[in-house]
């Protein structure tokens, strides 16, 4: 690199004084809906009711909820399921099977969701905060810095919203099934730990206690926090754990992924390593290539030496290479094809599971690092 990069501060705790959501009923576990049924003076089954219509039927028109009483119909969905999310523009690519949507929070926050509809499988993915404190460089997300943390809810009805979506044939192709979830929109999943593993505990339970998905096909993806990586190994859900890497080498890392200042390489790999020990959860690593500044073939080389320092490639590991989606004004731009075709090479010749990421949505900066949840 030819002049250091320029990052924003680094900032893991949102900033203080900001009010909270609304409870909902997506917010609480089996047990504590108990309890809220008992707060609230209703019977624990008209509890059970809504939570029907919510995650099994993915309903949230109180009108539409029949089976309770015509008179406290509208107070149990208010005290229930309040309004989480506000649809400000929701903008479509690829022939209508991708899906970006902007969404407004309680307090005028913006965050985005994108839902992706493929041959075999349709993701969400899904935000976790309103905005983002690592201060990674080349994301869009990143330079917006953090505004605070959103609520188990708030990230649950994204999810509500991506079924309802297929389910309905909102999506191009007719009606279908929501079959994955990413954790990859705005903000730093595990910087948000107890609201997004209570979200993947929602997501994973089945119906009426949550939608009933294989914790198999959610991905959560890191910076690098090594703690909560290896906190999230001993939560007994099996989701895939993606580390977004950029980078092999510590120099390089702290200025592309500042987090790395705080969990170095060698420690964020070893928490990978540990997830997949602890799982038996292949791990994937997430590497956006950038031109002339992480694409480089010896840099490749030090990737494999330090993924097979910590076992056979193949079994623990894959590698997933992100072509850079560039941000307009930035001074990272995408590396050249032969560049990455020679990462891979090269990642392939030592064992090693890598595979390019097949980019969707660009053209409606709906891919990933392009989030900026802008109304503009």
């Amino acid at each position: 690199m030819s002049e250091p990069i320029k990052t924003l501060p680094l900032v893991l705790e949102p900033p203080r004084g900001r009010g909270k959501p609304p409870r909902h009923l997506a917010d609480f576990s089996a047990d504590e809906r108990k309890a809220a049924a008992e707060e609230l003076g209703l019977p624990a089954f008209r509890v059970k009711q809504v939570a029907h219509h919510y995650f099994a039927r993915l309903q949230r028109d109180p009108e539409a909820m029949t089976d309770l009483p015509a008179a406290q119909r509208d107070a149990i969905a208010q005290a229930l399921l309040p309004p989480l999310l506000s649809t400000v523009k929701v903008q479509e690519a690829d022939q209508g099977t991708t899906l970006k949507t902007l969404w407004r929070l309680f307090d005028g926050a913006l965050v985005e969701s994108v839902l992706m509809r493929y041959s075999e499988r349709a993701t969400v993915c899904v935000s976790s905060q309103a905005g983002c404190g690592m201060a990674c460089p080349f994301c869009a997300t990143g330079q917006g810095g953090l505004q605070r943390n959103m609520s188990t809810a708030e990230i649950v009805d994204q999810v509500v919203d991506a079924a309802a979506a297929m389910a309905h044939g909102r999506v191009a192709g007719g009606p279908g099934r929501l079959s994955h979830g990413v954790f990859m929109g705005l903000g730093e999943p595990l910087a948000n730990y107890k609201a997004v593993v209570g979200a993947v505990r929602r997501m994973t339970s089945p119906a009426p206690d949550g939608l009933g998905m294989s914790a198999r096909n959610i991905t959560v993806s890191t910076v690098g926090l090594a703690p909560r990586m290896r906190q999230l190994a001993d939560e007994g859900v099996p989701v895939t754990l993606a580390l977004s890497l950029h980078a092999p080498d510590d120099e390089l890392r702290d200025e592309l992924v500042p987090i790395n200042t705080r969990h170095s390489v060698e420690e964020a790999v070893s928490a990978a390593k540990h997830f997949f020990d602890v799982t038996g959860r292949r791990v994937s690593i997430e590497y956006a290539m950038m031109r002339d500044i992480n694409d480089q073939a010896w840099r490749a080389d030090l990737l494999a030496e330090l993924l097979l320092a910590h076992g056979e490639g193949r079994g623990w590991v894959h590698v997933n290479l992100i072509p850079l989606n560039e941000v307009p004004g930035s001074r990272f731009t995408r590396s050249r094809d032969e560049d990455m075709d020679e990462f891979v090479r090269r990642l392939v010749s030592r064992g090693i599971s890598t595979t390019i990421r097949d980019t969707r949505g660009d053209e409606i900066d709906a891919a990933c690092g392009q989030l900026a949840a802008s109304d503009a």
